[in-house]
């Protein structure tokens, strides 16, 4: 019995210039004709929600869009629902499209994600594809750990870059607002063990309070500092000054202790090269 050919690899293409959008569907059809492109986004909003609807492999995201950015939309990209277990949808690749600018381009050469400058030219875009290829084939394959593969740094860079391009979006949170019993007390951010979040509320943990706010994990990540606070998992962000250590369980599942704490926060499989070598 002859095996079944593997899926195609399939592709959003994002971007408000329809000549652009034209240009990187033709580029890409020379130098990855086996690609499926399952749609165009005219801006960041139909991105986002066409990745959610379509569950591509790839999305291709032009960094400067009206209303919703490249930025943005990749931030709410990565906080789409995924199957943690591989059998469903495991979120995807990003690739900026970008005019040349020099922080941006350094930013994106570290390795976190790849770019694509307008216009696409074959030859980077060859370049790109062949990452992007690689990156797929050890995400299919489950390797981890490859030197090649994005960090999960995106989150920290992302919110670096949303704060060049619009510095009144930087991080500004300093103080949570938060419930503790029947009162309401402000929580000094710096004091912050962890954040953990249910569909309802998000749980606030000091090393002497617990506590419950109603703002989601995706609004903390845009107000807090991001080489502070880390996203180990969709519904946890830790503080890195309190990480003690961290272990692996039974299942090979990575847990971080923390300082003036006993509970373990567990580590998602895609957050897990955040600990590499541990």
């Amino acid at each position: 019995m002859s095996t079944p050919p593997a899926p195609a690899t399939r592709a959003l293409i994002a971007d408000d210039e329809r000549l652009m959008r034209e240009q990187l569907r033709a580029r890409l059809a020379e130098v990855w004709p086996e690609l499926e492109i399952v749609g165009e986004a005219k801006n960041g909003l139909e991105a986002v929600e066409m990745t959610e609807a379509q569950q591509p492999d790839l999305v291709f995201l032009d960094i400067r869009m009206p209303g919703m950015t490249g930025i943005e939309a990749a931030r709410a990209i990565a906080q789409l629902p995924v199957d943690e277990d591989g059998a469903g949808w495991r979120g995807c690749e990003v690739v900026f499209i970008t005019a040349y600018d020099q922080y941006a381009i350094e930013a994106f050469e570290q390795g976190v994600v790849d770019y694509v400058l307008k216009p696409a030219e074959r030859e980077r875009l060859q370049v790109t594809v062949e990452r992007i290829k690689k990156r797929l084939a050890n995400r299919a394959g489950g390797a981890a750990g490859d030197p090649d593969e994005p960090p999960p740094a995106m989150q920290q860079l992302l919110q670096k870059l949303a704060a060049r391009m619009d510095p009144a979006k930087a991080p500004t949170l300093r103080w949570i607002q938060a419930t503790v019993g029947q009162n309401i007390q402000m929580i000094p951010v710096e004091e912050v063990l962890f954040f953990i979040s249910d569909e309802k509320y998000t749980r606030v943990q000091t090393a002497t309070l617990e506590a419950l706010i109603r703002k989601p994990i995706k609004e903390l990540i845009e107000e807090l500092d991001a080489d502070v606070f880390w996203q180990i998992h969709r519904s946890t962000l830790v503080n890195t000054k309190f990480i003690a250590g961290v272990s692996r369980d039974l299942r090979g599942r990575q847990l971080v202790a923390v300082k003036g704490n006993n509970e373990k926060l567990e580590v998602s499989r895609s957050f897990a090269g955040l600990f590499k070598g541990m």
